[in-house]
């Protein structure tokens, strides 16, 4: 594919200040950039600033969604650094939230001369218990899960959002990603899901050679600090803050203090 082709596909958008180091933002399953766009604002004036949907989410070209190349991580951290190769990127900052913690992980592996450092915020690197490490669901949940959205993918992103959303006082932001799950395709929903949850980027972690900070909530479902103190210990030299919100997605519930802890990250690397 021709860079046009891939900016296009992945309905790429470039702002921010040209001449500043480049943050790419990438979002988590079910959403699309418009849930980065508390955070723009706190990067622009000094950096540029890279949004981008995964295929098959948001505007991305829904035609060039393959289930073989997106039925594991590697399929979407691929489309990463084609992104990067087309913008022709060096040492950006990529900021995952959710899985797109671990996808940054792989793309850095792919590509090291494209990425300067890496924001996890709510990563997770294995969702399902596996002896001693507490991902926070047991394999029974996860196949629950897995059969309740594959169901009724609907009825499942009505009543889980809110909950992953985690800000029962503010009702509007789980309205808000529940719009957000309910706009993706299901079939499509249920192949990233599946990849999602499955996924195990444990091993992945110890290959980190780039500064990285780690952004948790105090209470989170998906990724519980146990998850944030996990993937600290396993990456070395990581910076783990855990910000005074809840919910997976403080980015929303609490964009001062994430921008807060991400501008203050910025600012540190050389």
């Amino acid at each position: 594919m021709s860079p046009v082709d891939i900016l296009q596909r992945n309905n790429v958008v470039v702002t921010g200040n040209p001449d500043g180091r480049t943050v790419v933002l990438a979002h988590g399953f079910g959403c699309d950039q418009n849930m980065w766009r508390l955070t723009v604002p706190a990067l622009a004036p000094e950096h540029r600033v890279v949004l981008f949907d995964y295929v098959g989410s948001g505007q991305s070209d829904l035609s060039a969604f393959d289930e073989s190349r997106y039925a594991s991580l590697d399929g979407y951290a691929e489309d990463v650094v084609e992104v990067a190769d087309a913008l022709d990127l060096t040492d950006a900052v990529f900021v995952g939230h959710s899985v797109s913690a671990m996808i940054g992980v792989l793309a850095a592996q792919k590509a090291p001369e494209r990425f300067g450092a890496l924001v996890m915020v709510g990563p997770s690197p294995r969702y399902v218990d596996d002896g001693d490490y507490h991902g926070g669901f047991s394999a029974e949940d996860i196949d629950e899960l897995l059969a309740s959205l594959e169901a009724n993918y609907l009825g499942w992103s009505t009543a889980m959002a809110p909950v992953i959303m985690g800000t029962p006082d503010r009702p509007e932001l789980g309205d808000e990603l529940t719009q957000s799950f309910c706009a993706t395709d299901p079939a499509i929903a249920r192949v990233f899901a599946r990849t999602t949850f499955l996924s195990d980027s444990r091993a992945d972690l110890a290959s980190v050679r780039v500064p990285t900070l780690i952004l948790e909530s105090t209470e989170d479902v998906i990724a519980p600090r146990q998850v944030g103190a996990y993937v600290h210990d396993a990456v070395a030299g990581s910076t783990l803050v855990t910000l005074d919100a809840t919910g997976h997605c403080p980015h929303l519930s609490a964009p001062e203090a994430t921008n807060q802890a991400l501008t203050t990250f910025l600012a540190t690397l050389p």
